[in-house]
């Protein structure tokens, strides 16, 4: 499985950005997938994530009420919309895909992830 994230850039604070991740594969619909982001000298933090079916879907405090992750099992591709960004969300994002459940927040559960993606919010 590869995973090619994309749409990162910057913005000013309270603009938006989609970032969107495309998956090869045959059975990406029988995974779950999540965004997680690591901004200079911290760790990578989870920020949000979708079950295989896209029933459920959860979000980290700093971002809930702001972003949206969705996904296009018929596209291979889960998107991360995000509104009135903030100084404080720039980082890089990555995109990652767990290969052994339907649903996960846990970083150490996802298998595979993507390049990163540059996210760069101005004040």
């Amino acid at each position: 499985v590869q995973l090619q994230a994309s749409g990162g850039g910057l913005v000013q604070a309270g603009g938006s950005l989609r970032l969107s991740c495309a998956a090869s594969g045959r059975t990406f619909s029988s995974y779950a997938m999540g965004w997680f982001r690591q901004a200079p000298g911290e760790e990578r933090e989870f920020v949000a994530a979708i079950s295989w079916n896209g029933d459920y879907t959860a979000y980290s405090d700093s971002v809930k009420g702001r972003f949206t992750i969705s996904r296009v099992n018929a596209k291979n591709t889960v998107d991360l919309q995000m509104n009135s960004l903030k100084p404080e969300d720039t980082a890089v994002y990555y995109c990652a895909l767990d290969r052994d459940t339907r649903f996960t927040t846990s970083e150490d559960e996802f298998d595979y992830w993507g390049q990163g993606t540059q996210v760069t919010v101005s004040s």
